[in-house]
C-alpha cells in the first residue's frame, strides 16, 4: 500500500487538490501535518483511501489554522469577554414578570374549575380542542366556549396591570 503513495505523482496530485482551496504554502504545511497524522494512526485503524484521508485532514488543518489566525487578538481575555452581550433579562424585568405571573395565577383561580381545567389543558399541556373534548367527555363546542371564556376573563383581569 505504501508503494502507491511513495511516488512523486501521488504527492503532486494530493497537493494540487489541497491547493485548490488554500494557497500553495499553506497547502504544503497542511499536507505535512496530515501526513504526520497518517503515520501516527494505530495499526488497527487502517486507512483504506490514503489520498482522501490526506486531502480531508489537510483541509481541516488549514481551516483550523485560518480560524486561529483570525481570532488572535491583542485585547486581554477579560475585555473580549466583557464585550459579549448578555442575553439574560434584567433583574427588574424578572421581578415584573413574576408579579404578572402571580396576577395571572390569581385570575386563573377566579375561573370555574371546569373552565380552568380546559384552559390549562390547552395552553399548558398543548392538547387540541378535539383531544380535550374526548378526555373530558364534552363536546368540542363546549371546549371552545370554555377557552373563549377563560381568554376573555384573563384579558380583562390583566388589562389594568
Amino acid at each position: 500500500m505504501r508503494d502507491e503513495w511513495q511516488g512523486k505523482n501521488f504527492w503532486t496530485r494530493v497537493l494540487r487538490k489541497i491547493s485548490r482551496r488554500r494557497g500553495r504554502e499553506e497547502a504544503e504545511d497542511a499536507l505535512q501535518s496530515a501526513y504526520e497524522r497518517l503515520l501516527s494512526q494505530p495499526p488497527a485503524q487502517k486507512v483504506e483511501n490514503v489520498e482522501a484521508f490526506l486531502v480531508h485532514v489537510a483541509g481541516n488543518i488549514a481551516i483550523d489554522a485560518h480560524r486561529r489566525k483570525n481570532f488572535q487578538s491583542d485585547r486581554p481575555f477579560e475585555e473580549i469577554f466583557d464585550s459579549i452581550p448578555d442575553s439574560a433579562p434584567l433583574q427588574d424585568e424578572v421581578i415584573e414578570a413574576r408579579v404578572r405571573l402571580r396576577h395571572v395565577e390569581q385570575g386563573l383561580q377566579q375561573l370555574t374549575p371546569r373552565t380552568r381545567e380546559v384552559f390549562l389543558m390547552h395552553r399548558l399541556d398543548g392538547f387540541k380542542y378535539r383531544e380535550i373534548a374526548e378526555r373530558l367527555e364534552i363536546s368540542q363546542s363546549a371546549v371552545e366556549k370554555h377557552i373563549a371564556k377563560a381568554v376573555l376573563f384573563l384579558a380583562e383581569w390583566t388589562r389594568d396591570r
